[in-house]
């Protein structure tokens, strides 16, 4: 059989089946390919386990996904079985295999016949317990044959807990050497250039345009979710704001096809549903039974419904091509599942020249901006390129911008380049911020517990603090303000705490050891963009021509020498318990 006479590759998912071919043939180690939702992933599993020499198991985690993959599978060879209980088959003796997790994890003497490949779809869903089932059932099947090749597919390659999912990628830049799953990421193909090509529609995303809900001060966990409870309190405030976003939604739906609607809690699903018409609009839930969420997607699929308001459970696995609206009324703190929301709605469907995607959550997420898997630090934060001084990578780190878009401030702490490569590249050594080791001096990163070079355990700030001001003769400096102003060829810095109290810092910049003191003592420490260079400046005046971009510390603790007080150690980026407590000892 052909797969000329069912189907031929686009150009990105031969390149994608040709980059997996060619890691598996020189290296054993485990890869993941990335490309966008509706790109087509199916298609490429699907080839890969045609042109497989042994046997080949692929694995996902919902049966919609099971039976779509199992499709693919179909078009291009005959010996192929499904073992999922949901699509009620259990058959895993055919060269190729398609299973749901939970069936397979359950049963793994059924899959003891060695394999030679496994392809994991939505392969972010792996965590890092060995005792998960993807971990449990992919140890069973190296234990029948250790040479097994591991491959991943996904359209978010990353975890918001625990950042990328594959230690290395091929573009040159680290992902996460220590909690990656993967190895190696091969491929990697952008939403931009599949939407331009024509095979992805246009999306357009606006802000809520009738009322918006703020959830600003909720505070996301690290998987980027909100409390259940804190996001009702807060909707129960907003009842003016549902109605008015609901009234919007009703009149755009009269010119689309299919709406999806992203609710924040089950009863805002609930209020949602209530003022939707109630013949043709459903709601799915975590606990919908089994059988009538399959009668409720079979009925918007076939377009019986025009509305399908759910709480968390359309995110992946899901492929309704007509669905040309997409209302987000819940926040995140994930650009994954911002980006597998929009997904939703970007599969190619006759008559559909567009997907309109309004954020009535005000998550402000680009959905064609780089990936970063590190929490966003603020709303109004974008990403920013930032070139490593040392070795040159670009990185790309969430930062503020100018409307011109001049970099104010980058968050970035390491450089994520790779250099190298005997036997393997290694992640870049330059930190754009870091920790200092008291012991031995070496850079660490801000958050690190023990320093990276001598293993000497590093005290977090609060419990330094603690000690050094159960002494004598400490203060505790919370600042308020920083002025820099010039006294004659005198640079001085002046701190102001919360009772207008005042403390001051001087440098001279005659010499070239004064100007590397207050480098090392100044510029380094309270530039909001480091790793950029500094203008060249010649005097105090000149470089007060830059003074925005140093940022205040938070934090001064000060020592008394004899009558004065001298400073001693400055705390940035602080949030604990000193930052409303003024301590003196």
């Amino acid at each position: 059989m052909s797969k000329d006479d069912f189907l031929q590759l686009r150009d990105y998912q031969q390149q994608a089946v040709d980059a997996a071919v060619s890691y598996f043939r020189h290296q054993h180690s485990s890869a993941v390919i990335v490309l966008p939702t509706g790109a087509g992933k199916s298609i490429v599993i699907a080839e890969l386990a045609r042109i497989a020499h042994g046997r080949v198991l692929i694995l996902t985690h919902v049966k919609e996904l099971v039976a779509q993959n199992a499709d693919k599978a179909a078009l291009l060879t005959d010996n192929i079985s499904i073992y999922s209980a949901g699509l009620k088959q259990k058959l895993s003796t055919g060269k190729t295999v398609v299973a749901g997790i939970q069936s397979a994890a359950r049963h793994p003497q059924a899959f003891d016949q060695p394999f030679s490949l496994v392809i994991i779809d939505e392969c972010h869903r792996i965590g890092l317990d060995n005792q998960s089932q993807y971990q449990q059932l992919l140890q069973h099947l190296q234990r029948r044959n250790p040479a097994l090749h591991v491959l991943g597919l996904t359209a978010t390659p990353y975890r918001l807990g625990s950042g990328w999912i594959y230690k290395r990628h091929y573009h040159g830049k680290v992902g996460n050497p220590e909690k990656g799953f993967f190895d190696d990421c091969i491929f990697e193909l952008p939403l931009r250039p599949l939407i331009k090509q024509g095979y992805l529609t246009p999306p357009k995303l606006l802000d809520g345009l009738s009322a918006q809900y703020d959830f600003s001060q909720l505070q996301a966990d690290p998987q980027g979710n909100y409390p259940e409870a804190a996001v009702d309190a807060l909707l129960d405030h907003c009842g003016r704001a549902t109605v008015a976003i609901v009234g919007q939604l009703l009149q755009l739906a009269k010119s689309r096809q299919g709406v999806i609607i992203f609710a924040a809690t089950v009863r805002h699903a609930r209020e949602i549903q209530s003022y939707l018409p109630a013949e043709d609009a459903a709601l799915l839930t975590a606990t919908t039974p089994a059988q009538a969420r399959d009668e409720i997607i079979l009925k918007f699929k076939s377009r019986q419904l025009k509305f399908l308001v759910n709480v968390a459970v359309l995110t992946t696995g899901f492929d309704a091509p007509h669905v040309d609206l997409i209302a987000i009324m819940r926040p995140t703190a994930s650009i994954a599942l911002f980006q597998q929301m929009v997904g939703r709605g970007l599969r190619l469907s006759d008559g559909k020249k567009e997907c309109l995607i309004i954020d009535y959550a005000a998550n402000g997420f680009d959905i064609y901006s780089p990936q970063i898997p590190q929490p966003r630090p603020a709303a109004d934060t974008v990403p920013v390129q930032v070139e490593c001084p040392a070795c040159g990578f670009a990185n790309t780190f969430w930062g503020k911008t100018t409307e011109d878009g001049d970099i104010l401030e980058h968050f970035g702490r390491r450089c994520q380049g790779l250099v190298g490569g005997n036997p393997r590249p290694q992640q870049c050594s330059y930190r754009f911020r870091a920790r200092i080791c008291p012991d031995c001096g070496a850079e660490n990163d801000i958050a690190a517990k023990e320093c990276c070079e001598c293993h000497s355990q590093l005290l977090d700030p609060d419990k330094r603090l603690k000690e050094v001001l159960a002494q004598r003769h400490h203060h505790l400096f919370r600042v308020q303000q920083m002025q820099l102003q010039a006294d004659g060829a005198r640079l001085v810095v002046t701190y102001s705490d919360v009772d207008g109290n005042l403390f001051h810092e001087y440098f001279q910049l005659q010499t070239t050891a004064q100007r590397r003191a207050l480098f090392a003592l100044l510029l380094h420490p309270h530039d909001r963009t480091p790793g950029m260079k500094f203008p060249p400046f010649a005097n105090v005046a000149q470089l007060l021509q830059f003074a925005d971009r140093l940022r205040a510390p938070d934090l001064l603790l000060l020592r008394k020498q004899g009558k004065q007080w001298q400073l001693q150690e400055k705390f940035f980026d602080y949030q604990g318990r000193y930052q409303t407590e003024n301590h003196h000892s």
